[in-house]
């Protein structure tokens, strides 16, 4: 299977690679121009990074990760996704961040404090994006790609649970991925059952 994707930053790809990895390990993945990049109208960035990734380069699935930053994530996935070309959206995924990227990260602080060794209290903010960055030791140079999909792919299902019940957008996400899993090549682990 090809995954295609568009992101807004190095986190982001980060914590996509790290899901890859844990749930569909033989998936190849196929990155398309971050977004925000491009200069162009959200549709026409859009419609272009579809076009690349779908009909150019073959991709199966292409997933969309973005922040809301501080607008409501509802509002502004329901915005892009209104973008997208209608013959690409059975084809996507648009996972769109309450906040940021991060905000899922720590939405179980005791697995970041424990993976950082800092106090958990650090990563409860509504934005824990520099805690985040700080205990990663995330810099300019030096984006810690690697050690943040590390950190999604070595999740504890439970940690995994505690994301999904702790953001409605993750929630949303996941269960987008979930539909994917079920006509793809990917075992996601079912964060609906108890025994999983």
């Amino acid at each position: 299977m090809r995954i295609g994707y568009a992101v807004q930053g190095s986190t982001d790809r980060a914590f996509l690679r790290g899901l890859k990895e844990r749930w569909c390990a033989n998936a190849e993945m196929i990155e398309g121009a971050f977004r925000g990049s491009t200069g162009l109208s959200l549709r026409r960035e859009l419609a272009r990074i579809c076009d690349d990734l779908f009909w150019q380069k073959a991709c199966d699935v292409i997933v969309f990760l973005s922040d809301a930053d501080v607008a409501d994530w509802r509002t502004v996935q329901r915005r892009e996704v209104e973008k997208l070309p209608d013959e690409i959206r059975p084809f996507a995924v648009y996972g769109m961040a309450d906040r940021n990227t991060e905000c899922w990260l720590c939405a179980d602080p005791h697995y970041i404090s424990e993976k950082t060794e800092r106090a958990f209290e650090d990563f409860t903010a509504d934005d824990p994006k520099g805690a985040f960055q700080s205990a990663m030791r995330i810099s300019r140079d030096d984006k810690r790609e690697s050690e943040i999909a590390a950190l999604v792919r070595d999740a504890y299902v439970g940690v995994l649970r505690r994301w999904l019940e702790t953001s409605r957008s993750f929630e949303d996400f996941y269960d987008q991925l979930w539909t994917v899993s079920r006509q793809r090549e990917c075992d996601i682990d079912n964060l609906r059952e108890s025994g999983s």
